[in-house]
């Protein structure tokens, strides 16, 4: 059977499996995917409702079955979408795999070292005595029910996560945090391992039970491995020592790489972390060493009090010198720790303590290519951050320039092309007006598909922009704009998503709805965790949830629990935002639009994620009111509408009113 006939079979089946509607956009899709693995690099938009996973599992599959010594992986953005792919998505497409073909597919999943439990720092780490007549369950529910702090529940999570982990090291399973007992961070700390202060298989005396060496074991001898950006970005910067050797590579959730990537990339330094980690390494230092380490913990503080909040580009600088004096004091620390592999814990603590010598060093060099600056955080003071200025040529040269990659995503098209996004992975030439992708023969080879939506978005929305309110000012949301999300919200009836470009603005927005709106119950991110709240926001549709960027890519609310969604204002980065100033400004000393090409594609992202809230399924109907008349008053406004889904579009509220108003009656 040829590949694609293969393909369509598997997706035929698979689509059977789980009683879904054929739907052209995926076959599309799944025929460009099968094309490119064997090819050039692909960009493929799946609208919402298209079916991506299974667009790009059926040809993965038949690939698969067709080169059964090819490996190919699938990287999500987050954790999250990786056990929804892996329980669910996954399981059914290798079914009709299997089904069509009469072959199995081998299937594993790998995450980062610290999502699985650490056998030594669990049994020989310090912790709860459980030498107990309770088993761990009942001591852990027994001193969570006695409980009086945090630190008594935190022991009571690690007695269960301690026990949990033995049946699993029986069990010769993987002791996968998404799968253990319910904790916070701060247990699941005491049972996990950062990267660097692993002993390795060889030094550790568990090192054959190691949960760890086992999921890269499984992986190795899987056709199909499902990683995360994180894992592949880590991948890239380190040679290829993170994941199995693989033949084509499958992004989901695009949209997010860069800033997943970046984030991999990216350290940060604080006076307590020097501290943490000086008092860890006292025992086996001199005094003299020891209290000099703490020092340049105490030294970084002072140097960050009186640094401004922004960029910081000069190595002489009073911060430039402090992390000078960390870099080389932590030096000398790693050296006088090292030599005794014996001690475990002293092997440790001189890995946590050349951690802190790499990064010091990076900061310490502020290399053009990097960002580095001082932020302030809300309970803990300042800090350093580094940042890399661009991630386009770590992406190019480690992941795109090895083998076939399809980026997919529901929004990858931005002002109504693809050279955004290509640009911002290293396929093209950054930020070429033209985007032609044959305008170096060194860059990668690559082609933009948009497979469209099965949603009829004229006929199912609104977009309602509020050209008659005055633009967003500094001061936070204003009267008119808050007397505007009350009428919106009662026309509605509720079931309202608002989303807010500040916490401030949200919180003032569910203070005046509240008390305009007493009948209807409006839900506001910070009165509880955001996911307790999404399930109040599902459960009861009359709710209204308010927020910030969280809920614009991270909500998904078919139905009519969501009838209307507020946008306050275009979601422009902050303009004081050092790294993205670094980005607009490298730009326009190139001769670009640093605007455009930095922060209008950022509000551009934001902005198809957040209306995409709206429309979950073919018989959702609705309103999105962005109340910034600048979506239609600016030049660059056109270039945001274009990012966006084709709403039926008005600039006249009674419309939208009307229309919201409409709705409710037909429901009733």
């Amino acid at each position: 059977m040829p590949e694609n006939d293969l393909t369509e079979a598997i997706l035929a089946a698979a689509v059977e499996g789980i009683e879904g509607a054929q739907r052209p956009g995926q076959h599309e899709m799944a025929a460009a995917v099968a094309e490119s693995l064997v090819g050039d690099h692909l960009l493929v938009q799946a609208g919402t409702g298209t079916g991506k996973s299974l667009g790009y599992l059926a040809p993965a599959l038949a690939h698969l079955t067709r080169a059964p010594g090819d490996r190919i992986v699938i990287a999500t953005a987050t954790l999250a979408l990786q056990a929804q792919l892996a329980r669910k998505d996954i399981p059914s497409a290798l079914a009709a795999c299997e089904q069509v073909t009469g072959r199995t597919v081998t299937s594993a999943i790998l995450k980062g070292r610290t999502n699985y439990a650490c056998l030594y720092r669990a049994r020989d780490g310090l912790g709860l005595d459980q030498e107990s007549l309770l088993g761990g369950a009942e001591l852990a529910e027994a001193l969570a029910a006695t409980a009086t702090d945090a630190s008594s529940k935190v022991g009571a999570e690690v007695v269960a996560l301690r026990e949990w982990i033995e049946t699993e090291a029986k069990a010769k399973s993987l002791a996968d945090r998404d799968d253990a007992p319910s904790h916070g961070a701060q247990s699941w700390a005491q049972v996990s391992i950062p990267v660097r202060e692993c002993l390795g298989v060889q030094r550790c005396p568990y090192g054959q039970e190691c949960f760890v060496e086992r999921s890269r074991d499984k992986a190795r001898g899987a056709q199909l491995v499902v990683t995360n950006h994180a894992l592949l970005a880590i991948d890239a910067m380190h040679g290829g020592t993170a994941l199995p050797e693989h033949d084509a590579v499958i992004i989901d959730e695009a949209h997010e790489l860069v800033s997943r990537v970046t984030g991999a990339a990216s350290h940060e330094l604080s006076p307590q972390t020097i501290e943490r980690v000086a008092r860890r390494c006292l025992p086996w230092l001199d005094d003299d060493l020891g209290l000099e380490f703490l020092d340049s913990g105490s030294a970084l503080s002072m140097a960050l009090d009186d640094a401004p909040l922004d960029r910081v580009e000069d190595p002489d600088s009073g911060l430039g010198t402090a992390l000078r004096l960390v870099r080389d004091v932590a030096r000398r620390v790693v050296s006088a720790l090292g030599g005794d592999e014996s001690d475990k814990d002293r092997v440790q603590a001189a890995a946590a303590a050349k951690e802190i010598f790499d990064i010091a060093a990076q900061l310490a060099a502020m290399a053009p290519h990097d960002v580095v600056w001082v932020s302030e955080r809300e309970r803990f003071g300042r800090q350093v951050n580094q940042s890399p200025l661009s991630v386009s040529g770590l992406m190019r040269d480690g992941i795109f320039a090895k083998r076939p990659v399809v980026l997919t995503s529901a929004t990858l098209s931005i002002g109504g092309n693809f050279e955004a996004v290509a640009a911002s992975v290293g396929l093209t030439e950054p930020y070429r007006a033209d985007g032609a992708s044959d305008a170096d023969p060194e860059l990668p080879r690559w082609r933009g598909l948009d497979v469209g939506s099965p949603f009829d978005y004229r006929r199912q929305g609104i977009l309602y922009v509020a050209k008659s309110l005055p633009p967003p000012g500094r001061d936070g949301i204003g009267p008119d704009t808050l007397a505007e999300v009350a009428e919106l919200l009662w026309a509605a009836g509720g079931r309202t998503l608002g989303l807010f470009a500040s916490q401030r603005a949200a919180e003032a927005a569910a203070l005046h709805c509240r008390r305009e709106l007493p009948d209807i119950e409006i839900l506001c991110q910070g009165d509880a965790q955001l996911g307790e709240l999404t399930r109040r926001f599902v459960a009861t549709p009359e709710t209204s949830l308010f927020g910030t960027l969280s809920l614009w890519q991270g909500v998904d609310v078919p139905g009519d629990t969501c009838r209307l969604v507020i946008i306050d204002k275009i979601p422009f980065p902050r303009p004081d935002e050092p790294l993205l100033q670094a980005r607009q400004r490298s730009v326009a000393d190139r001769g670009g639009n640093g605007f455009m090409a930095v922060a209008a594609t950022h509000a551009a992202l934001l902005l198809a994620q957040g209306s995409g809230r709206l429309i979950r399924r073919l018989t959702d109907r609705g309103v999105v009111a962005v109340l910034d008349p600048r979506l239609v008053t600016a030049r660059y406004g056109s270039y945001l509408r274009a990012s966006m889904p084709d709403f039926w579009p008005t600039t006249d509220r009674e419309q939208a009113i009307a229309a919201l108003r409409r709705l409710g009656e037909a429901a009733d």
